[in-house]
């Protein structure tokens, strides 16, 4: 075995793998829709040949005539693609490896698999740096612990590296579309291009990275929640080493949103020739981060895995996952059968092929501290076990009960309210979200479809800090011999200013513990106006 067809052999991640694997002895057929640029690869490299190849056309008639021993799809993008390759393949009895990243052609690849089994192949998806490189660095973050609360990973490549057409089709076919993430335990959608922020790459010993990255469509997203212990949320975050053009893409994703266009993708032929201009100003810098938060026993952690690729080499990471499975292959060490391939490989089988490129990487881990824990110290402990499991988020999680509203009388009760969107007089499903960041936690309480948000911090003196736009109150916290927790406001402000504690809102607030359940009593009144709200009731923890 030793004939490998390489579809799309000639592009920006296909010529790379086929010079992989002409230097680990394969014989590569370069193969594409053009067979002069097929032919010129195949020139270039040396001890190759270059053949036409059309994946869309008639698959079955054109692997009779070439007769490889193994198909290499790298040809992209895999967005809408049918699996009329790997059908043929499978047919023919010719092993299959794509470097797909496509959620739903990667996540749905099994369809494939009886029939994979019965003719003794092996079909792999995503051997790419997702979901194959991530997955690998996953499984050993994840070892010694117990539960995984929360999984976030992060490449930001340069932009020489996303300058071709197909890879400016792939980034814009998802702008704006609704993406599915599980986060809080439940399946939710979010814009493509969304939850941007800026991302610090580091590693000891080379110069760290700060991008701008957002969310992006990969089959992480689909896989991760059921491979991983405790069912963690989980997000992927893509971007280029230009702000510029993640805030453009940010703003296709909104005129997507708004319904003015139905797919960004269709401007792919007009911005990939402003991609590929402004390429030339890019570095020659990629990194990719993958962050887990969970428990070792009753320890939450952190854990992260770092590597910043130097030299324009880190496009060549995407590849060594389809070169470490042709490797097994002529080993015959890979089994038949159509699957993804984040179960394919571990972390130490790319490191062999780090050590041939200007990379750098780190494993670190940190102790998480919950705000809570932080704040009440030894105290803790004493909680009762309900409250101790509600206060202790250490990735955005949910709880769900019932809750009683009253509101006050009168107009100014009525106002302030309003003002701070408390919900009406009544019974009402509850849920309350929490999203903890950078030591805060933000609380957002839906009580039907009413809800309300504050945000909660460590305050001066040991004590909670809980804002409401410009008004923050502190709290200190007193626990009981029983467990239960009270809360007694020591001073507040407004617009940064102290006020005077005998103008204070009188807010009563206590939590217990009662039949596995988290059970809170919130009573808030004004001087001279008297109650204004007071919701109770109970949360599963």
């Amino acid at each position: 075995m030793n004939r490998v067809l390489v579809v799309g052999g000639y592009g920006g991640f296909g010529l790379r793998l086929s010079r992989r694997l002409v230097a680990d002895g394969w014989q590569v057929l370069v193969a594409g829709r053009r067979l002069a640029k097929a032919q010129a690869a195949a020139r270039e490299l040396g001890g190759a040949g270059g053949v036409r190849f059309d994946r869309t056309g008639d698959c079955a008639a054109q692997l009779a005539d070439i007769k490889p021993d193994l198909v290499i799809d790298a040809a992209g993008p895999f967005q809408g693609s049918d699996y009329r390759l790997p059908l043929a393949c499978i047919a023919a009895r010719v092993p299959y490896i794509d470097l797909a990243d496509a959620r739903d052609f990667v996540c749905g690849i099994a369809v494939l698999d009886e029939a994979a089994r019965t003719a003794g192949v092996p079909v792999i998806s995503g051997a790419s740096s997702v979901p194959a490189l991530s997955a690998a660095v996953l499984r050993e973050l994840t070892r010694g612990l117990d539960r995984i609360a929360a999984i976030e990973s992060t490449i930001s490549a340069t932009t020489k590296a996303s300058s071709g057409l197909a890879v400016v089709r792939s980034a814009l076919s998802y702008a704006g579309q609704p993406i599915r993430v599980w986060q809080a335990g439940q399946w939710e959608h979010q814009p493509g291009w969304s939850l941007a922020r800026r991302e610090r790459f580091a590693v000891p010993g080379v110069a760290p990275l700060t991008r701008r990255v957002a969310l992006a469509e990969v089959p992480d997203l689909e896989l991760f929640p059921a491979l991983f212990p405790g069912a963690p949320a989980t997000l992927f975050r893509g971007g280029s080493e230009f702000s510029l053009q993640m805030r453009a893409l940010a703003l296709l994703g909104w005129v997507v949103g708004k319904g003015w266009l139905p797919s960004a993708a269709r401007l792919a032929p007009w911005l990939a020739p402003l991609q590929q201009a402004t390429a030339r100003l890019g570095g020659d810098r990629s990194a990719m981060l993958v962050r887990i938060k969970g428990w070792a026993g009753s320890k939450p952690v952190e854990r992260r895995w770092t590597l910043i690729a130097e030299q324009g080499q880190g496009q060549e990471i995407p590849t060594l996952a389809a070169q470490l499975l042709a490797r097994r292959l002529r080993d015959g060490r890979l089994a038949p059968g159509a699957r993804h391939a984040a179960g394919e490989l571990a972390l130490a089988d790319f490191e062999q092929l780090f050590e041939q490129l200007p990379v750098a990487y780190v494993a670190e881990e940190d102790t998480l501290e919950p705000l809570y824990r932080r704040i009440l110290g030894s105290r803790y402990a004493a909680l009762a076990p309900e409250l101790q499991a509600l206060h202790q988020p250490i990735a955005e999680s949910r709880a769900v009960g019932e809750a009683d509203v009253t509101r006050g009388s009168g107009i100014l009760a009525g106002l302030i309210g309003l003002v701070m969107r408390f919900p009406p007089a009544g019974a009402y499903p509850l849920e309350v979200r929490f999203a903890p960041s950078g030591g805060r936690e933000k609380w957002t309480r839906r009580f039907g479809p009413n809800s309300f948000s504050s945000e909660m911090s460590e305050g001066p003196g040991g004590t909670l800090t809980e804002r409401f736009g410009p008004m923050r109150f502190h709290f200190a916290l007193d626990v009981a011999a029983d467990g239960a927790l009270a809360m007694r406001l020591a001073r507040w402000s407004a617009f940064g200013l102290p006020m005077p504690i005998a103008l204070a809102p009188r807010i009563t607030a206590g939590e217990h513990g009662a039949d596995g359940r988290f059970h809170f009593d919130v009573a808030v009144a004004m001087p001279l106006i008297g109650p204004v709200v007071h919701y109770r009731g109970w949360l599963d923890t």
